[in-house]
């Protein structure tokens, strides 16, 4: 449900400037006010509505006064079918913006891939950088699950992206050494040790002298690889 707005929000975002009036004009009734409203709100937004339930009764009341139309007979436009994709077609052409074509979402993955996801991998965050490219290359973002799939694939680039380049500058040896560590067909041994893995990887608990040494342990394990300084994503760029 789309939230209230103040008088300021209203002129400053819902006004109908004089080529958006232009626009409109020779449009009648509830298309009239149905386009008006798309207009104002991709302005602002960089996308369509879903329905008229994104459209505050605020702004739906100021844009009706402004075209001359009740705001009731907003319930008479049509949100599927040729009109409304006609509207949106005008829309994206007066304001030099397009749809998400399969090539705008290849180059917008290795952007974030890129630009993004080496440093940020919290997938909501990487989404809104996602919007604000699309707005500033004056593209419609795609719907809702592309996006998904636009955000993880390009996590998943950047995770390759950084293993591969930190790979590359390890010595032949200390690979070995991380690929034994992490193997996934060694089978468990029935000594009742904890691999080298489990142990790393294993929840300190509380504080005692025996988690301290077992901390030790761990230190220890991690410090027999042997990883060399510089190693970082960070300082791999270099």
């Amino acid at each position: 449900m789309a939230r209230s707005l103040d008088l300021d929000e209203l002129v400053e975002h819902w006004t109908l400037l004089d080529d958006e009036q232009e626009l409109i004009a020779g449009k009648r009734g509830p298309t009239r006010l149905g386009f008006a409203l798309l207009l104002k709100f991709y302005t602002r937004a960089g996308r369509f509505p879903r329905g008229c339930g994104e459209l505050a009764h605020e702004a739906v009341a100021f844009v009706a006064r402004q075209v001359g139309v009740e705001p009731v007979e907003l319930g008479l436009y049509e949100w599927t079918g040729r009109t409304i994709e006609y509207h949106r077609a005008q829309i994206r052409a007066h304001l030099g913006f397009r749809e998400c074509s399969v090539a705008d979402g290849d180059k917008l993955t290795e952007w974030l891939a890129v630009n993004v996801c080496e440093a940020e991998r919290r997938p909501e965050l990487v989404r809104d950088e996602l919007l604000v490219q699309c707005r500033a290359a004056r593209i419609e973002p795609p719907a809702a699950g592309r996006i998904d799939r636009i955000v993880r694939s390009a996590l998943h680039q950047a995770e390759q992206t950084l293993t591969a380049r930190i790979v590359a500058r390890l010595p032949v040896d200390i690979t070995g050494r991380l690929r034994a560590l992490v193997a996934v067909d060694v089978p468990d041994d029935d000594t009742g040790e904890d691999s080298v893995l489990a142990l790393i990887k294993s929840v300190p608990g509380n504080v005692s002298l025996d988690s301290m040494l077992t901390e030790i342990r761990k230190l220890r394990a991690v410090r027999a690889i042997g990883l060399p300084g510089g190693c970082s994503p960070r300082s791999s760029r270099a």
